[in-house]
C-alpha cells in the first residue's frame, strides 16, 4: 500500500519539462535566436543612437563584413526591426533606423547588456577554471 500511495505523490509532484519544437511555432529558435545572434545586437545597439548609413554602421561595428552586415539588416528589416530608407539623391543615400517595434526591443536587451557587463569578470573566471580542469 506504501508503494501505490508514493508513486502517486511522485506523480503529482513530476512536473512536465516543456519540448522546444524545430518549427515557426517556437518563439525562442524563431525570434530569440535570430536576435541573438553574433551581429544583429551590436547593429540594434548602433541604432539606438539614431539612422545611420551603412558605412558608418560598418566602422563603429569592428569585425563585420560587408557581406554579414548586408545580410544581418536584411533579416532585422524582415522581422520588423529595422526600417531601410532610400533618399533619391545622386548619388543615393540609404540609412537605416530602428522601428517602433526596435526601440520596444532593444529596452530588455539593454537589461541583459548590463548583467553581461556585471557578471562579466565572474564569467571569464568559470571559463578559465573549467579549461584548466
Amino acid at each position: 500500500m506504501f508503494e501505490k500511495e508514493v508513486s502517486v505523490v511522485m506523480a503529482k509532484n513530476k512536473v512536465e519539462k516543456r519540448i522546444f519544437y524545430n518549427n515557426e511555432e517556437c518563439p525562442i529558435r524563431n525570434v530569440v535566436a535570430q536576435i541573438g545572434d553574433k551581429w544583429s545586437s551590436l547593429i540594434l545597439f548602433a541604432l539606438v543612437d539614431g539612422a545611420d548609413r551603412f558605412n558608418s554602421l560598418k566602422s563603429r561595428i569592428e569585425g563585420i563584413s560587408q557581406r554579414m552586415l548586408t545580410q544581418t539588416l536584411r533579416d532585422l528589416e524582415r522581422d520588423g526591426y529595422v526600417e531601410r530608407t532610400i533618399f533619391p539623391e545622386v548619388p543615393v543615400r540609404v540609412e537605416y533606423e530602428l522601428t517602433k517595434m526596435g526601440r520596444e526591443l532593444v529596452k530588455p536587451l539593454y537589461q541583459l547588456v548590463a548583467w553581461a557587463e556585471a557578471n562579466h569578470q565572474a564569467i571569464n573566471q568559470s571559463r578559465k577554471a573549467y579549461d584548466e580542469r
